[in-house]
C-alpha cells in the first residue's frame, strides 16, 4: 500500500477513467460535513479529521487519502474506501449493493463541471438510469496538480435501474 502524499493527495487512486462501477458492499467510512449552498466549509479540516478517526480505529484505507464527497445545500458527507471487512466503531458502515457509479475523470477544477454532469447525466437517463447523488473527489490540490499533470477532479454520479424509464424510451425509439 502507498501512503499519502505529503500534502495529503492520494499517491494513487482508482483507474477510473469514464464508464460505470460498482462499489456495491464495499466498508466505508463516513463523516457529515457542513455546507453553504453546495460548499463545503472547512473541507481541509476534515479531511483531516477523517483521516485521524481512521487512524484511531486502526482501519486501512483503500487508496490513502482518496475520498468521495457528497454535496448538499447545508449539509454533505464524505465517504472513505476502507480495506477491512467489517469494523463495530461509529461511522462505519457498508454501501447498499448494489452502488453502481458513473465516473468521468475531469482534467480541471469545479467552476468546469457543470456540462460535465449534464452530460452524464443526460446519457444516464438514455440508457433508461436514473441518476441519484452526485459525489466528486478531488485528485490534486494546488500544490502538487503541477508535479502530477494538472487539476484533476473525480465525478462519480450514483444510479440505478429504473424499469418503468427504460420501458417507455424503448417505446420510443419503436415508434
Amino acid at each position: 500500500m502507498t501512503p499519502r502524499l505529503e500534502c495529503g493527495c492520494p499517491s494513487e487512486y482508482p483507474d477510473w477513467r469514464s464508464g460505470n462501477i460498482d462499489l456495491g458492499g464495499q466498508l466505508v467510512h463516513t463523516i457529515k460535513i457542513p455546507m453553504f449552498m453546495h460548499m463545503p466549509i472547512g473541507y481541509e479540516a476534515n479531511l483531516v479529521r477523517q483521516k485521524a478517526d481512521i487512524e484511531r480505529l486502526e482501519l486501512t484505507e483503500k487508496w490513502p487519502g482518496f475520498n468521495l464527497t457528497r454535496t448538499g445545500a447545508f449539509r454533505g458527507k464524505m465517504i472513505c474506501p476502507l480495506i477491512e471487512e467489517n469494523s463495530p466503531a461509529r461511522n462505519i458502515s457498508v454501501l447498499a449493493n448494489p452502488f453502481h457509479l458513473r465516473v468521468h475523470l475531469l482534467h480541471g477544477d469545479v467552476t468546469e463541471i457543470r456540462k460535465e454532469v449534464r452530460k452524464m447525466q443526460s446519457e444516464l437517463l438514455d440508457e433508461g438510469l436514473m441518476p441519484k447523488e452526485l459525489y466528486m473527489s478531488y485528485l490534486t490540490c494546488p500544490m502538487c496538480e503541477d508535479e502530477r499533470g494538472g487539476k484533476r477532479l473525480l465525478l462519480a454520479r450514483r444510479w440505478i435501474k429504473n424499469p418503468k424509464l427504460k420501458k417507455r424510451l424503448d417505446k420510443k425509439k419503436r415508434s
